[in-house]
């Protein structure tokens, strides 16, 4: 739950939390633009995989400044299917950035996490694992693969980059973990 104008201390960042069917297209398109003004290797792909959960936003002065989302996945790990909340599309403006944005979207994002989620999950840029490590996420040691419509398929390139946070299903770490599939990056 997002704390009230009340609860919050003077100068925090305020976060807007909505599902994708509650953002307007106009919202849809600034946070569309933002992540790729954040990523220069970002595709329609990676863009869609944003959509179907929750949406973090920040907006200063009427302009969004910050997204991240949460979607729904499946992960397979010891034998279990495991309900996710997978953490996408975080990025804030470069020159809104060290303000403690992302900070404030990934506490709202976490909240959903450990209340609806399995675990949580999400594949980390080397200069942002510091980043998720620092608030408790937990760098999956084991060998990562996806479940492709011709069977499970190792995913070697991903290993050393995907981030776990524990809430309620017991984790090995050193262990095989298998996304489910879906088009572009499957993880």
């Amino acid at each position: 739950m997002t704390p009230t104008p009340s609860e919050r201390p003077a100068g925090a960042t305020e976060i807007h939390l909505a599902h994708t069917a509650e953002l307007d297209t106009a919202t849809l398109k600034a946070a569309r633009i933002l992540l790729y003004d954040v990523f220069d290797d970002m595709t329609a792909e990676d863009w869609e995989h944003s959509l179907g959960g929750l949406h973090a936003l920040v907006h200063e002065g009427g302009e969004l400044i910050g997204h991240a989302a949460v979607v729904q996945r499946r992960l397979l790990h010891n034998g279990r299917a495991l309900r996710c909340g997978y953490v996408e599309g975080v990025g804030v403006r470069a020159d809104r950035r060290g303000q403690g944005h992302g900070a404030a979207m990934m506490d709202a994002l976490e909240q959903v996490i450990h209340n609806a989620y399995d675990l949580g999950a999400l594949g980390a840029a080397n200069e942002a694992a510091t980043f998720y490590t620092a608030r408790g996420w937990q760098l999956w040691r084991g060998p990562s693969s996806a479940l492709t419509p011709d069977g499970i398929q190792r995913t070697p390139e991903e290993d050393g980059a995907l981030h776990v946070l524990a809430t309620s299903a017991p984790l090995d770490l050193e262990g095989e973990l298998t996304c489910d599939w879906r088009e572009g990056d499957v993880w």
